[in-house]
């Protein structure tokens, strides 16, 4: 499975943008959001179950961000309200298992990773 994502960029705080995440076949898969910032670990974001079957989100993004599978081979994150602690390079990652953000080592695959910078 390979995953490609699109979608970073630069934005003003309170701007919006869209990540997106394809491959083949993403349906049958979990599909989470990660994101690192310079210095920090990495941390879970979102993540949305095979066949849309539920979400989970990072506290610090509910209401903000929303996960979805746009087709049966793209997943999307729309981030609203964007804050400058949002910046970060943010990767999408997949898996054959359950649904988390706890735990990026569950995740089998990976993306190449996209720059989100939120600033003024």
């Amino acid at each position: 499975l390979q995953l490609v994502e699109s979608g970073g960029g630069l934005v003003q705080p309170g701007g919006s943008l869209r990540l997106s995440c394809t491959a083949s076949g993403l349906d049958y898969y979990a599909v989470a959001w990660f994101r690192q910032a310079p210095g920090k670990e990495r941390e879970g974001v979102s993540c949305i179950s095979s066949m849309n079957s539920g979400t989970y989100y990072l506290d610090s993004v509910k209401g903000r961000f929303t996960t979805s599978r746009d087709t049966a081979n793209t997943v999307s994150l729309q981030m609203n309200s964007l804050k400058p602690e949002d910046t970060a390079v943010y990767y999408c990652a997949a898996t054959s298992g359950l649904c988390h953000i706890r735990d990026s080592s569950d995740y089998d695959y990976w993306g190449q990773g996209t720059q989100v910078t939120v600033s003024s």
